[in-house]
């Protein structure tokens, strides 16, 4: 009987949940609100058949429970239980199944006038490609992908000279005007998604798929890559803006087309070899790791990179100049930076490329910018901006926020002069003295909510009071950010 009721209980629970709960998708931003009927449809009747089945077994335990003396009939087969069966789910397959496959019908036919978007992915970043004045978008090939020409263009191909390239994670489109998707990636699977346009599709390497769309609301869309890709696959991330179509002429008209770029390149000296290196980072999909304006990503920030000293796995350190770059690059797992995961792969760059990507770097912020945290220290430059590089260098930012937002580690805004709560239920107030601790001994003592997962750091005196004056110069937060976990 107790299982009959919790039985009972659950469908209630159920029900009241799907519709009280506060978590609902927002309207949709084009013209496919027939998916989201399609999908009301779909749980309409699986939770028709899962009530039906869960109230029929509380029925059954209840009806034909154990009793003293009783035996069970004895019925082998019933042909008319079994036909009503296969006839019920058979219907209610066939009702799941049809409004999908006219949705999806309608999904793949793409009107007549429809404006064409080429989207291109790769671990981990967005490349986009519209036609030019004539309307059409060139051929391109694999084998024609390079350095110059990351999308594989075919350069002898007339409509392919006016194409407009947009080698960044944002896309405009034009509001109330339907436009056809074509889908290509260049390395493994990925899939194009835009959660508002209710719009997806995967991309399979060596194929073109597509859709198409009619975005209705003007507004900022997050595009995201809905199938794992790698480690990365998190960060693979865009945004897609919906305006009217005389701002989006404007926009695009700003944008370069596939014979600038071409043109571009045979500019001479230095600006040439930083032009190269830019191509190539576009090309191997660097950025996705590597942010080149100081914010945290997968792995190091180019800023202020060359010329620095970084701390390794291993506890020892070096100075970042052309060879331990031209290394990183050809062999990233000979010296692992300590905060950074071992998730690069080995490129097979060639000495003028390798010299192209190391002046990029270079360019991004040399010795002569960003001299070693030991010589700042030194000669008495502030505390807490020694360690803002500090924690940069080392990779603390990958897991400590500073500005109160949720991370795998405390937050370090507010942090300093609160209490906090440990694993084993304790608390203690954050001075000096613990943050050193934590800092030297992370597993030592564990902030509850958090998991063991910080190594161990083993950096001079004089950096481990950069970092604690970073930390202090972030207490100034209201007490209730300061509490991890709030």
């Amino acid at each position: 009987m107790a299982i009959a009721i919790i039985l009972i209980l659950i469908v209630i629970a159920s029900v009241l949940f799907h519709v009280l709960a506060p978590w609902h998708a927002a309207p949709p931003a084009s013209n496919w609100g027939s998916i989201d009927t399609t999908l009301f449809i779909t749980l309409i009747i699986s939770g028709i058949f899962f009530i039906a089945i869960t109230v029929f077994m509380a029925v059954a335990i209840m009806r034909y429970r154990h009793k003293e003396g009783a035996r069970a009939h004895y019925q082998p087969e019933s042909k008319k239980l079994e036909f009503w069966l296969i006839v019920v789910t058979s219907i209610g397959i066939a009702a799941m199944l049809a409004p999908g496959l006219v949705v999806y019908n309608e999904f793949i036919r793409v009107p007549k006038e429809a404006y064409e978007l080429e989207v291109v992915a790769q671990q981990w970043q967005w490349t986009y490609r519209f036609p030019g004045q004539d309307g059409k978008l060139g051929r391109s090939d694999i084998k024609f992908v390079d350095a110059i020409n990351p999308l594989g263009i075919d350069p002898k191909d007339p409509a392919g000279q006016d194409d407009i390239l947009i080698k960044n994670n944002e896309i405009r489109l034009p509001l109330n005007r339907p436009v056809k998707v074509l889908l290509r990636s260049k390395d493994v699977l990925h899939d194009f998604y835009i959660p508002q346009i209710r719009s997806k599709m995967d991309m399979v390497p060596g194929m073109v798929s597509y859709f198409w769309f009619t975005p209705t609301k003007t507004g900022k869309y997050e595009v995201l890559c809905a199938e794992f890709c790698g480690v990365g696959h998190y960060n693979m991330r865009g945004q897609m803006i919906v305006e009217e179509q005389g701002a989006f002429d404007q926009w695009l008209s700003g944008q370069p087309t596939f014979a600038q770029t071409l043109v571009s390149t045979a500019k001479p000296g230095q600006d040439s070899v930083l032009e190269k290196g830019r191509q190539l980072v576009e090309q191997y999909g660097c950025s996705a790791c590597h942010s080149q304006d100081g914010s945290t990503r997968l792995g190091p920030t180019w800023k202020g990179l060359y010329g620095r000293t970084e701390q390794f796995a291993d506890g020892s350190s070096a100075l970042v100049d052309e060879a331990y770059l031209k290394e990183s690059i050809l062999k990233p797992q000979a010296r692992l930076v300590q905060g950074y995961p071992p998730v690069m792969v080995a490129y097979t760059l060639n000495d003028d490329e390798l010299t192209a990507v190391v002046a990029l770097i270079k360019s991004l912020g040399g010795a002569q910018q960003e001299p070693s945290a030991s010589e700042k220290l030194d000669r008495g430059d502030d505390l807490a901006t020694q360690g803002q590089r500090l924690s940069e260098s080392l990779g603390c930012l990958a897991c400590h926020s500073v500005d109160g937002s949720k991370g795998v580690g405390p937050s370090w805004q507010g942090l300093y002069d609160s209490t906090v709560t440990l694993a084993d239920g304790s608390s203690i107030k954050v001075d000096e003295g613990y943050l050193k601790d934590s800092i030297l001994n992370p597993g030592a003592r564990i902030v509850k909510g958090y998991a063991a997962v910080m190594p161990a750091f083993t950096p001079t005196d004089q950096e481990l009071n950069a970092l604690i004056a970073l930390i202090k110069s972030k207490a100034n937060a209201d007490a209730s950010k300061a509490q991890p976990g709030k």
